[in-house]
């Protein structure tokens, strides 16, 4: 076995462990700032296992896209909402029955997945029949052809799924809170010069 071969192996071990750790301290921290930091690590790691995969290309969009945009979006938002999280988790037992059902479909689906030799013998084939030859094109051309042909659907859902969320975190930015002060454009928009503007003839030596 070469030493390339060797030093590839260890670096895929290694990522892969503080992957893992920092997907187990993203879920376990109960701090959420630390959560979306540990998110930012998991995310890095990620992209090393990427390129060693040999694509390059997604190694870069999971850094620029999620690391940059998201991540920090996250954390930005985390730090923004000034969550009452005591309060949150006083409802846990109310919203205890909609997380078991969501938690029993994604094993459903997880089950499915894996067991999908069972369900449908041919699907190896037929995720494998639209890849085109390893060294005819790039990886960017590669993962286009397939995403935007054999997953359209899927990344079509993906994008909606994504709009869902964005909606949520506008809803929960501006929804009402006692004490907090709120921009009224129309009420700037509308201001007259006497309200805004007043003239004061100042005496010398006399203050205001």
């Amino acid at each position: 076995m070469s030493a390339s071969v060797i030093v590839q192996a260890i670096c895929f071990y290694a990522f892969s462990a503080v992957l893992i750790a920092s997907g187990v301290m993203v879920v376990a921290s109960r701090n959420p700032v630390h959560s979306v930091l540990f998110l930012i690590l998991a995310f890095f790691n990620a992209a090393a296992l990427f390129l060693l995969l040999g694509a390059e290309f997604l190694a870069l969009i999971l850094v620029i896209v999620y690391v940059g945009a998201v991540a920090v979006l996250f954390l930005f938002v985390v730090m923004m909402l000034d969550i009452n999280f005591v309060e949150l988790r006083q409802g846990f037992l109310q919203y205890l029955p909609i997380g078991a059902l969501i938690g029993i479909m994604l094993l459903v689906e997880l089950v499915l997945v894996f067991g999908a030799w069972a369900v449908a013998p041919d699907v190896a084939a037929s995720i494998a029949a639209p890849m085109p030859q390893a060294g005819g094109v790039s990886n960017t051309q590669a993962l286009g052809a397939l995403l935007y042909t054999r997953y359209i659907y899927a990344f079509q859902a993906a994008g909606l799924v994504l709009l869902v969320a964005m909606i949520g975190a506008i809803v929960l930015t501006h929804r009402a809170r006692e004490g907090v002060r709120r921009q009224n454009i129309a009420r700037q928009i509308g201001r007259r010069r006497e309200d805004t503007l007043e003239i004061v003839k100042v005496r010398p030596r006399q203050g205001i």
